[in-house]
């Protein structure tokens, strides 16, 4: 994990390429919101779904968390009609996990450098001892 701000903020960072003056990640208090992760360069929606989570994956694991920590999960399209790709590939990444997080699901626009899907991740690992 990164630099502390004040009140016990940490930055969260795995040295990804970041595109403006923001955080991949940021955790405080146990909680964990991690910036839309992109994957353009994937290829197709299930397979840029699949790289984005893998990015989700390693931001996780650098604040000391993983997929069965996430809360909730926002997940944008650039074309709703790749839900079912999208879903599929989501599917497969929470196969093992006993409690899903909350998700919502829905079309923007235009996505950031073209993507077809961006995933925004929130989670909770408590730092209780």
């Amino acid at each position: 994990m990164g630099e502390s701000g004040g009140g016990g903020k940490q930055r969260i960072d795995t040295g990804g390429e970041v595109f403006g003056p923001y955080s991949a990640g940021v955790k405080a208090g146990g909680v964990i919101w991690l910036a839309g992760q992109i994957a353009p360069e994937a290829g197709d929606v299930a397979a840029q779904t699949k790289s984005s989570l893998d990015k989700v994956d390693a931001l996780l694991a650098a604040a000391g968390a993983s997929k069965h920590d996430t809360t909730f999960v926002q997940v944008l399209l650039d074309n709703i009609g790749d839900f079912q790709a999208m879903n599929d590939a989501y599917g497969e990444w929470l196969v093992d996990v006993e409690i899903p997080p909350a998700r919502a699901a829905f079309e923007a626009a235009a996505l950031p450098r073209g993507a077809k899907v961006e995933i925004v991740v929130q989670a909770y690992r408590c730092d209780c001892s």
